[in-house]
Formats: C-alpha cells, structure tokens, sequence
C-alpha cells in the first residue's frame, strides 16, 4: 500500500513549486486575473479625467499600484513554475513584457511609456482562450491577406491613374496626383461621402464620371474587401477546430495517466491481498 501510495504521489506535483502550480492553474485564480485586469483599465481610463483624479486622485493610484503588484506576483510565481519553460510559450512571453511595461519609471520625461500603460487591458487576450482563437485565427489569416492586399493595391494604382487622366484637371485638389487620387479613392472605397461629396460634384462637369467610380465601388467595396473577410472567417474556423482538437488531446491524455493510475494501484492492491494471512494458494493448503 505504501508503494501505491508512494506512485501516486509520484505523479503529483509535490512541495512548494506543486502548490504553486496548483493554484496559478486553478479556475479561480485565473478568473481573479482577469477581473483584476478589467478593474486595471477602468481604473487607468478614469485616470485621464480630471474630475476623477480631482474626487480620488490618490485611490486612482493606489488601486493601480495594488493591480500592479497583483500582476508581478503572478509572473513571478510562473517563473518559479515553470522556470525556463515559461519562456517557451508565446503568451507568456506576451505577458512578461506587458507587466515589464507596467515597471518602467513614472516620470514626466517618460509620458508616452506611461500612456503604454493601458496595453495591460490587452493581457485579456492571453487570459480568455476564444480571445487567443480570435488572434490565432488572425495572424494566421495574414498570408492569405497578403495576395487580397496585392490585388488591391493593383486595382488602387489603375484606378488612381485613369482618375489622375480623367478628372486631375478639373478637380486637382482630389486628383491633381496619384497620391491625392488613391486618397480620394480610398474614401470612397470607405464610401464616407462618395456620392454628395465626391462624385455628384464630380458629374456635373463630367456627367458619365458614374461608368468609373460604380465599378470602382462594386469591385473594390463589394467584391475585394469581402475577401478579407471570408479568409478571416475561414482561419477563425481552422483555429476553433484545433483548438477543440487540442483540448480533446489534453483530455484524453488525463484519461490516460489515470487509467495507468488506476491500473498500478490495483495491481498493488492484489499484491497486498496475496500477502494477507488466510488467502491465497498456501492458506489453502495449511486449512487442509
């Protein structure tokens, strides 16, 4: 029994560093973090009102300086955990050098890195997964972009050259070059005042400047930019199913070291009951 016992606590995390793990693991802990890190940004938001600073200037910053500490400790508790492993894993790493932002040196010679400050709200990504699914699915949407990117930076540079031909004389405030035209084209593509602003002035000196900019808006608008979309759509898919497919391997690797768990332990079981007195083959023949 007590080489049983002495295999399962084997398998456990022991000491100090196991009870560590166990509690920055645990759900608990994990939901305070991110309760912490929501309170954290409110509190740095309300930090740019001066009213606020004005009614509670000095809590402001003692509540800042408490989530502060609260996020140190977590790090350096992953740090004795994990040790050089916690290196290893991207959001970590992400992790690290938010809380190392929050360390820099609150002087006003340092303003723009105490501005960096509020970056500690993006430390929700690492702490929610569907969040980390939804960045997964996007960085891995970046290379099918690219092309879409190509082919509209292509269709820009045509269209800003034929609208420089047709419409920079007139109009040389919006297409007097290719740089004013591809702006110009860029919000119309937004469609933020394409048509009172833009092309409606546009038409009453050239009265068919439609038979350009419509094409322009279905191909560009409709067509192109829903391409994005759906390749954001299609990763986001992948990544979900990975992302379910990894859970699944977890899961049934803690079945696994269970049933081993459990197989060893009735193996030490049977031993033990072999070696009890008045069972067994030898027990049998000292009754006869």
């Amino acid at each position: 029994m007590a080489d049983a016992a002495s295999d399962t606590l084997d398998r456990r995390p022991a000491g100090l560093t196991g009870r560590l793990k166990t509690f920055i693991e645990a759900e608990a802990t994990q939901r305070f973090v991110i309760a912490v890190i929501v309170l954290n940004a409110i509190v740095l938001g309300l930090e740019t009102s001066p009213a606020a600073n004005d009614a509670a200037g000095d809590l402001l910053i003692l509540l800042d300086h408490i989530a502060v500490t609260i996020f140190v400790v977590e790090i350096s508790i992953k740090l004795i955990v994990y040790r050089f492993r916690f290196f290893t894993n991207a959001w970590n790493v992400f992790d690290f050098l938010i809380v190392g932002i929050s360390l820099t040196p609150v002087s006003e010679g340092l303003t723009v890195l105490r501005a960096l400050r509020i970056l500690r709200a993006l430390r929700l990504i690492s702490a929610v997964p569907k969040m980390r699914v939804v960045v997964q699915a996007l960085l891995e949407a970046v290379p099918g972009m690219s092309s879409v990117i190509a082919l509209l930076c292509l269709v820009f540079y045509i269209a800003a050259v034929m609208a420089t031909k047709l419409f920079g004389g007139d109009f040389e405030p919006w297409f007097g070059t290719i740089g004013k035209s591809a702006y110009t084209l860029f919000q119309i593509m937004t469609l933020e005042s394409w048509s009172m602003g833009i092309v409606r002035p546009v038409m009453e000196v050239h009265p068919y400047a439609w038979a350009f900019f419509v094409p322009f808006i279905l191909i560009v608008t409709f067509a192109v930019l829903n391409l994005f979309i759906a390749i954001i759509v299609n990763c986001m898919h992948d990544a979900a199913a990975e992302d379910a497919e990894q859970h699944q391997l977890e899961q049934d690797e803690i079945v696994r070291r269970l049933a081993e768990q459990v197989d060893r332990i009735e193996a030490q079981v049977t031993k033990m009951a072999d070696r009890l007195p008045g069972d067994g083959p030898d027990a049998d023949r000292d009754r006869k």
